[in-house]
């Protein structure tokens, strides 16, 4: 695993050299609805990431930590990505942004039900998602 880079001995900008890009905070959403997706479920996301990019994002992820890859069961041409248990551990961060862009956003009826669980019982959401 490599060392992250550090501009300074901040906490902050240190975890944001890790996961603070937008792409990589995509990735681990999918993985947290998802459990387990190939480069192919995240090309196809509606975000429209670009192939170097996910590529790029995937492998300083796993590098990182965050994310662990395995053989895929049904073809030797691909491989499933999912968290770690670092990565897991990324998944209250991820909870907190969407209720602060609750706040600030339209939201869609599909995120409203996962954010009135969330409100209903935040702790239990997380560790639904962990499981």
């Amino acid at each position: 695993m490599s060392q992250v880079k550090k501009r300074s001995n901040c906490l902050i900008s240190n975890s944001l050299e890790v996961f603070g890009d937008k792409w990589s905070l995509l990735i681990v959403r999918d993985l947290m609805f998802k459990k387990e997706c190939t480069y192919g479920d995240f090309s196809k996301s509606e975000e429209k990431i670009a192939t170097n990019i996910l590529a790029a994002r995937l492998l300083s992820l796993e590098e990182n930590g965050i994310i662990s890859k395995r053989p895929h069961p049904d073809s030797k041409a691909k491989v499933l990505y999912r968290l770690t248990q670092k990565g897991v551990d990324l998944l209250p961060i991820i909870a907190e942004i969407n209720l602060w862009a609750e706040k600030y956003y339209v939201v869609s009826d599909e995120r409203k039900a996962m954010l009135a669980e969330i409100h209903r019982d935040k702790d239990g959401f997380i560790q639904k998602k962990q499981g």
